[in-house]
């Protein structure tokens, strides 16, 4: 098919819709708009009264769940608090050798040794005359 007609069809189509639809809706509503609508937005106060306090009391009942929630859950984490604190306790009493040094200190020990060892050696290597003669030249 061609893309005009079907293109020309398609406007004339949609024009023919809205039509169609607002003679539909005149036919519908026969009662005076006065009566109708007084009727409506006092059922609808009334419906709106009841909705806020259905809205309150579940409102109050969500937060009252959602206290005795945390409440309960904070209970839960204190009691695994109190639980841990007592294993690092007894973990630190049972350990059979305390550390004197840590894995950091005995490093910078056996560094500061080594440098000791090394000064002494160069000392005793070079003598201790032949540097005071040295500098007196």
């Amino acid at each position: 098919m061609r893309k005009g007609p079907l293109c020309l069809m398609l406007v004339t189509l949609s024009i023919g819709f809205p039509a169609h639809g607002e003679e539909h809706l005149d036919n519908v509503d026969s009662t005076p708009l006065s009566l109708s609508a007084g009727s409506q937005i006092t059922e609808l106060q009334q419906r709106l009264k009841v909705s806020e306090q259905q809205r309150e009391v579940l409102g109050k009942q969500l937060q009252n769940s959602a206290a005795e929630r945390e409440s309960a859950q904070l209970s839960r984490l204190r009691q695994e608090n109190q639980r841990l604190k007592l294993q690092l306790k007894e973990a630190l009493a049972a350990s059979p050798v305390s550390r004197l040094l840590t894995d950091q200190q005995q490093w910078f020990v056996t560094g500061g040794g080594v440098a000791l060892l090394a000064l002494l050696c160069g000392i005793f290597a070079s003598g201790a005359s032949r540097k005071r003669r040295q500098w007196l030249n």
